[in-house]
């Protein structure tokens, strides 16, 4: 299974329904790839989503806890590129469901890595595997701003999961010589996101206030900071690392953080209003048992060895994403 310039590129894709799987096979399908998706359930309610985004993207059944799935899917698309995409990535559901959580989200790479070595055989190092780590993996922050070599330390087991997922992919490519690289990415956010994830929520709950759709914005703490970027930028990112000879882990950031607070007045004053305190209310039930309270990354060695950049600032994702709900609920009244 060698990487052939004569046939177009394949990559199998998991977690496609996801924002990220998304831009990431659109950017794939624009360089010519022949593009693979793993998608769980027969009837996932995104499947038609990806059917309509991404139409020419082969789906197949499949599941991260399900080894002989992935083992199916693996021999059917015969991948140059694979990009394990799939978690339970909603970060609150994970002190919920832990179980769960650590089942898809940590065994689940384990399992992804073990079937692509047993399909891969003899040619191990011919298939790129790239792993989404997550900042979460920081927690409580040891130093500022966070790098490659930054401490981890997970604060929810959403983030205990993603570590072990991280430590195993480098695991694999010191035990069997696997290309297999991590992206640490930031905070990354666009109008494709799950309305559970704040930025989202706010986006579409102030395009309904605008609307009259609404009365308030019910959040947690205003004062957690994140490090945002555009989803669309970082899946440029996931591709330059299976381009380079080496396999290697990358933090992928903007290198600013924004809190909460600043999110809300960018939204609300793409709309117009500035006394947006009156639409605002906390409740104390969207607090995290553990907080991570400040994140931001130092994204220098991916520019230094990708040539990567963000293209896209903070204020302009947020009037992007609230534009976009916009729309969206003015053509639902269509």
């Amino acid at each position: 299974m060698p990487r052939s310039s004569s046939t177009p590129p394949r990559a199998l894709i998991t977690g496609i329904t996801g924002q990220d799987g998304l831009y990431l096979a659109e950017l794939l399908l624009s360089k010519g790839y022949e593009v693979h998706g793993i998608i769980r359930g027969q009837n996932n309610p995104r499947r038609e989503l990806v059917e309509e985004l991404v139409p020419d993207v082969r789906l197949h059944n499949g599941d991260l806890t399900d080894m002989s799935s992935l083992m199916r899917a693996l021999s059917v698309s015969q991948p140059d590129e694979v990009y394990n995409l799939g978690a339970i990535s909603f970060v609150a559901y994970s002190w919920e469901n832990a179980a769960l959580t650590s089942d898809v989200t940590a065994k689940g790479v384990l399992t992804m890595l073990e079937a692509l070595r047993l399909y891969a055989g003899d040619d191990l190092g011919g298939v790129r595997f790239y792993q989404a780590s997550s900042s979460e993996m920081f927690g409580k922050v040891q130093e500022t701003p966070q790098r490659e070599s930054t401490l981890l330390w997970p604060r929810s087991p959403y983030g205990v999961s993603k570590v072990f997922g991280h430590y195993m992919t480098i695991n694999y490519r010191e035990s069997y010589g696997m290309h297999a690289s991590s992206g640490i990415l930031f905070n990354h956010e666009s109008p494709r996101r799950g309305e559970e994830f704040v930025t989202r929520k706010v986006a579409k709950t102030v395009a309904k206030i605008h609307l009259g759709l609404a009365d308030e914005l019910v959040l947690g703490n205003l004062d957690a900071r994140r490090d945002w970027g555009y989803a669309g930028d970082y899946v440029e990112a996931m591709w330059l690392m299976l381009q380079q000879d080496e396999p290697d882990d990358y933090v992928i950031a903007t290198g600013v953080s924004h809190s909460i607070r600043d999110l809300v007045t960018i939204a609300f004053d793409q709309v117009g209003v500035s006394d947006w305190e009156k639409y605002v209310r906390q409740d104390p039930k969207f607090l995290r048992p553990a907080e991570v309270d400040t994140l931001v990354g130092d994204a220098s060695k991916a520019k230094q060895v990708l040539g990567w950049e963000p293209k896209v600032d903070f204020e302009t994702l947020v009037r992007m994403m609230v534009d976009a709900d916009l729309d969206a609920l003015k053509a639902g009244w269509k």
